[in-house]
C-alpha cells in the first residue's frame, strides 16, 4: 500500500517497523543499569501511588501533584539523554522551542478554553442534573478501586475519540498535525493543532472531583503511564507492563511512517482497551511522521486543518475549471 491520498497529499507510506517484542532491542549495560531500566516504570508507579494514598489530607492537593508532575518530566528528560531509545530522536534546540511553545499554549490560552467551553462545563452540566446522594455506592468502593474505575472511564472515552480522529475525515484534519512529528520526546505530546488538542482534552475526569482523593490517586496513571508515550528512552518493560499499559514502543507505531500501523494503539493510558477491540499492535518504530517525515512549520501546524480542509471542499464541490482551447 502506498498510502492515502488526501488532495495532492499523501497521508500515509510504508516504512520499517519492528512488529513483536522479540525483535525490539534491549538496553545496554552492566547488570545495575539493566535493573534500573527494567523496573522503573513500575517502582515510580507504585511510588506515586503510595504516596497519594497515604498522603496527609495537608500535603494531598492539586498544587502539590502539579509540582510533583513537573519534577518527573524534568527526570524523564535527563533519562532522555542518559538512555535514548534513538538517536535520531535526540532533542534538539529548535525541537525544545516549538515544543515549549506548544507546552506554554496548553497551559495558558487551551486551559481558558477547557474552562469556558470545553470539559469543565460540560462537567458542571452534568453535576446540575446528577444527585450525589445516588453515588454513595462510588465513595463506598476501596479507594485503589475508584481511583482505576476513574482512569478507565477517561481513557475509554479517549481511545473512541483518537479512533474517530483517524476514521473521520473533519476529525482527522486537526488531528493530522500531530502526526507530522518526526520523533518521540517528552513534550511531544503537547505538539498539535489547537482544535485537536481541545478535542482530545474533552471527559468526564473532572466529574470525579467530589473524590479528591481518589482524583488524585487517578492523575497518578496520567502521570506515571501516560507520560511515556511521548519519550526518547530506551525501557526493558516487563512483559505485563507491556500488556497492560500504552508504551513509547506501542506509540512508536502509532507515529510511524507505516499507515496500516498508526491505525492502532488509541488508547493512552490502558492499552488493554485496544486488545480488547482489536487495534493493538506490539512492536515500535524510528521513522516517524507523514510525507516522508517532512518536518511542519509551527505557522503551517496552526493553519493546516483550515487550509488542508477548504482545498479538499473545493475539489468536491467546487466548480471545473473552463477548458482551455488548444492554440
Amino acid at each position: 500500500m502506498d498510502g492515502i491520498r488526501v488532495g495532492k497529499r499523501v497521508i500515509g507510506t510504508q516504512a520499517p517497523v519492528t512488529v513483536g517484542w522479540e525483535n525490539i532491542p534491549k538496553v545496554e549495560g552492566g547488570p545495575v543499569r539493566q535493573f534500573i531500566f527494567t523496573w522503573f516504570q513500575p517502582t515510580m508507579l507504585f511510588a506515586l501511588l503510595a504516596f497519594w494514598y497515604y498522603a496527609p489530607n495537608s500535603i494531598a492537593k492539586a498544587s502539590v501533584g502539579v509540582g510533583i508532575g513537573i519534577g518527573f518530566r524534568v527526570l524523564l528528560l535527563g533519562l532522555e539523554w542518559v538512555n535514548p531509545r534513538f538517536e535520531s530522536w535526540r532533542l534538539t534546540w529548535k525541537e525544545l522551542v516549538t515544543d515549549l511553545f506548544y507546552v506554554g499554549l496548553g497551559y495558558t490560552l487551551l486551559r481558558f478554553v477547557d474552562s469556558y467551553i470545553g470539559s469543565d462545563v460540560m462537567v458542571k452540566a452534568i453535576q446540575v442534573h446528577v444527585h450525589w446522594e445516588s453515588l454513595k455506592w462510588f465513595t463506598g468502593l476501596p479507594l485503589l478501586l475508584q481511583a482505576f474505575l476513574i482512569v478507565f472511564i477517561f481513557d475509554f472515552g479517549q481511545y473512541w475519540m483518537h479512533r474517530g480522529m483517524h476514521n473521520w475525515y473533519p476529525l482527522w484534519l486537526p488531528h493530522s498535525v500531530h502526526h507530522y512529528i518526526t520523533q518521540l520526546n517528552i513534550n511531544k505530546g503537547a505538539v498539535g493543532n489547537p482544535v485537536e488538542l481541545f478535542l482530545i482534552g474533552l471527559g468526564v475526569g473532572g466529574f470525579f472531583d467530589f473524590v479528591p482523593r481518589a482524583f488524585l490517586l487517578a492523575g497518578t496513571f496520567g502521570l506515571a503511564v501516560g507520560s511515556y508515550q511521548h519519550i526518547n528512552v530506551r525501557f526493558n518493560s516487563p512483559r505485563w507492563w507491556r500488556f497492560l499499559f500504552n508504551t513509547t514502543e506501542h506509540h512508536s507505531l502509532h507515529h510511524s511512517q507505516d499507515y496500516e500501523s498508526t491505525r492502532s494503539n488509541y488508547s493512552n493510558t490502558f492499552i488493554f482497551i485496544d486488545r480488547m477491540f482489536g487495534t493493538c499492535i506490539d512492536g515500535e518504530a524510528e521513522l516517524l511522521g507523514m510525507e516522508g517525515g517532512r518536518r511542519m512549520s509551527v505557522r503551517e501546524q496552526m493553519t493546516y486543518p483550515f487550509t488542508e480542509g477548504w482545498k479538499t471542499l473545493k475539489e468536491r464541490f467546487g466548480r471545473p475549471s473552463a477548458a482551455v482551447p488548444a492554440e
